[in-house]
Order: C-alpha cells, then structure tokens, then sequence
C-alpha cells in the first residue's frame, strides 16, 4: 500500500528554538516514526528571502546549522527526505504559474500576512515577494501532490489558501493536484523568556544548541507568576511560564511537588529556575551530543542534503512535466 505523502518546511533565519522543537519537530518525528507517512521535509530558503533579502549572509550557514538541528533531534533520512527548497529549481516555476493564476484579494486577506507584518514592524515588507509567500508555498506544498500538511491551529489559513490556489488550477487546467489536509496537532504554548511569543525576531529564545551558562542565564531571566513578588507569596503555576517548561522537561512526580510547593509558597522562583535548567541540560544532552557529531561530519551532512534533493528532485520533474502540459506551455 503507498504510502501518504506529507510536506512542510522552516524558514533558515537563525537558530532553532525549544519553541521549534515542541512546536514542530517532535511532531514530524512522530509522523516519521508512524510508518504510514512518506515525510517531505524542506529548509525553505526561498521564503527566508520574503523578509530577510537585505540580510543573506548567513542564510547559507543557517542551512546548515537547521539540517544539523534536525537529524540531531530525530528526524532519519531512511525514513524522511529531507532537502533544501532553493535547489529544486521547479518550486520557481510553478510558483510563477500560480502567481498568474491566484487573485490578489486571496493575499490581501491573509490573516497570516498581517500578523506577521505586525512581528516584524522593523523591516521593509511591502515587497511583492512578501505579499505572494503563500503562493510561494502552495506551490512547495503541491509540488509533491502533498495528502496533508503538519501545522498548528494558526497555521490553518496557510492550508487553506493552498487548497484554494490548487482548486482554481485544477478548474482552469486540468486535474493534478490533490487538495492537502491540515494535520491538527498539540502545539505547546511555549513563550519566550519575556512571557511573549518564542520568536528569533524578538531575541527571547532559548535555542535547541544553548548549553551550560547561556541556558542557566536565560531560565533565570524568564518572567514568571506577575504576581509573586516575594517568596512568601503563594504562586499560581498555570500563569507561569517557568513551569510551564517544568511540564516538559521534568517528571510528573518532579511537577506535581512544584506545583504544590509554589501554591504554598515553599519554593521560591530561584530555586524553581535552578531545578528548571538541571532539567532541561538532561532531557537535551543526547541532542547536544549528536549536534556534536554532525558538526564534525559535515561531509555526512551534506551527503543526506543532496540525497533528499535527489528524491524530491525526480518528483518534482515529473509533477512540472505535467504542469506544463496542462497550461500548455
């Protein structure tokens, strides 16, 4: 039986987060480790440009260092292709091809791009390449003929609008590609060091590679309860971020004491912070490890790269052989 395919992408702006991790990566290591997927993973170069095209210097190492970060936390190349966006020439193509085709209020609209205007109200984005990244990623998506799409809850407009651009073609032309599902998943709400959204542009990010005192500086700087200002006063862990954190790095027995003991006010957030980063070293030494390995085996590295080029390449070609016959181009 084949298997379905399944299709998504990070944008290489810098390092990966914990937010990353949680958010994503476990998410499509499972979907990996589930068998019945055939998972198409991809550094999505070109959409690193619809916001950073002023600063390209590192988009190269930070394809790298993304790869890196993957197979160091579970992603395997036996049963995922993982590649690299900006060397499968055909994305270009069909994005072109569907640019012509996809109504400019179907952008205008997108909740997405407005939201994202907002994070990063310090860059230049009235760029076309801004405005037309959904188009740009309907066509990463449908390229390989994609039955779903991993994302969270306010990831929906992107598949959505993906499905409404290959709908139009499918009208226009002829039948090729298949309308992708959104595949809901849990997304921990996991904030930043100051209780807002974990996001490289905010520089509040506790990164996948942090180790030793970065990590320990940067728990001690995390908001906690607003209202704890001493610690004789009783904290309400639902509200605070650290424990939030707690959830996922410590025991169930380990949270259970925290939760109590900060009700009662028996643990300050000190110490509470201090528990937090012994945690988190432990639960991402094998991680770290591996990052270790990859950074002295770039040749290895780069060998998967060009492998899952390789395979999404052959798909590719034949999907635009297909494409070009429909428009008759």
């Amino acid at each position: 039986m084949e298997k379905k395919r399944i299709v998504s992408g990070m944008r290489p702006t810098g390092k990966l987060h914990l937010g990353n991790l949680h958010g994503a990566l476990e998410n499509w290591i499972a979907l990996q480790n589930k068998g019945d997927y055939d998972c198409y993973y991809f550094v999505a170069g070109w959409h690193a440009l619809t916001s950073e095209y002023s600063a390209t210097d590192r988009i190269r190492e930070n394809t790298i260092a993304m790869v890196i970060d993957w197979l160091s936390t579970g992603l395997d190349p036996v049963k995922s292709t993982m590649f690299i966006q900006s060397s499968i020439k055909e994305h270009a193509e069909l994005y072109v091809l569907l640019s012509m085709i996809t109504p400019l209020g179907w952008l205008e609209r997108n909740p997405t791009y407005k939201e994202m205007k907002a994070e990063l109200a310090d860059k230049d984005l009235g760029t076309f390449g801004f405005l037309g990244y959904p188009v740009l990623q309907a066509a990463d998506i449908i390229m390989y003929k994609a039955y779903g799409v991993p994302v969270g809850v306010d990831q929906l407009p992107h598949v959505e609008i993906t499905r409404e651009i290959a709908k139009r073609f499918n009208f226009l032309y002829r039948e090729i590609f298949p309308l992708p599902e959104p595949l809901l998943t849990d997304v921990p709400k996991l904030l930043g060091i100051d209780g807002r959204k974990m996001s490289k542009s905010y520089e509040n990010s506790i990164y996948i590679s942090d180790w030793g005192d970065a990590l320990k500086k940067k728990v001690a700087a995390m908001f906690t309860d607003p209202q704890r200002m001493r610690k004789t006063d009783k904290g309400r862990p639902h509200l605070c971020n650290v424990f939030t954190f707690h959830q996922i790095y410590s025991s169930s027995d380990d949270v259970s004491e925290i939760s109590a003991a900060c009700k009662r006010a028996d643990i300050g957030c000190t110490d509470c912070k201090e528990r937090l980063t012994v945690r988190i070293l432990e639960g991402m030494q094998p991680i770290h490890d591996r990052q270790d390995y990859y950074r002295h085996h770039l040749g290895k590295v780069r060998e998967i790269m060009e492998d899952g080029n390789n395979r999404a390449a052959k798909i590719a070609r034949i999907t635009m052989a297909e494409v070009r016959e429909a428009v008759k181009i």
